[in-house]
């Protein structure tokens, strides 16, 4: 039996061909298989549209590019008019798209927000729940801390809400809250 042992190896080792050895350039990058990079349907906007009114010398609506200072808005609007209250606004705060600057006459009790803040809307008391802070979710009612942070969560995880009835699908919140905050949200 031994005898039949070895030849059976002589055999394995000296009469049976070699694997073929695989050269360097044969092992290229075009034969390895990567998958594509994932996409990503995020656009990143490249201007803000903004509605400039009230003590300014051309109230409209202006094209800035994105990351625009209220300053900014200010300047294409003309720039204030000698009776404006220009100390009531702050002129730092970066312009949100689809949002309104309101300039107010001096000694004028403004209503409306004397600057585009996240959150806010042209429809007043209204918050926009794909750019409203933390801060802003909890003044609605039955949302707090907790929630609110379930709420931005939801829209970083998942991107923007389409309509206001998914905010049902952040934990925490179902149909009876939703009926609470239904009048009182918007999404842009």
């Amino acid at each position: 039996m031994p005898v039949a042992a070895v030849l059976a190896l002589l055999y394995f080792f000296l009469l049976h061909d070699p694997p073929e050895a695989t050269s360097l350039d044969e092992l290229t990058a075009d034969s390895i298989e990567q998958p594509p990079p994932p996409k990503t349907d995020e656009v990143i906007p490249t201007s803000v549209m903004i509605d400039v009114k009230g003590a300014v010398k051309a109230e409209g609506l202006y094209e800035l590019p994105a990351g625009s200072r209220i300053n900014d808005a200010i300047k294409a609007a003309g720039g204030f008019l000698p009776e404006a209250d220009s100390r009531s606004i702050n002129l730092a705060v970066i312009v949100l798209d689809e949002s309104s600057v309101y300039v107010p006459i001096q000694g004028e009790e403004s209503l409306a927000p004397a600057a585009a803040t996240p959150g806010a809307s042209a429809e007043p008391g209204l918050i926009n729940v794909n750019s409203a802070t933390e801060e802003e979710l909890t003044e609605l009612p039955g949302i707090g801390p907790a929630k609110a942070a379930a709420i931005v969560a939801h829209r970083t995880e998942n991107g923007p809400f389409e309509k206001p009835e998914q905010l049902m699908d952040v934990t925490g919140i179902g149909e009876k809250s939703y009926e609470q905050l239904k009048e009182l949200v918007l999404v842009r």
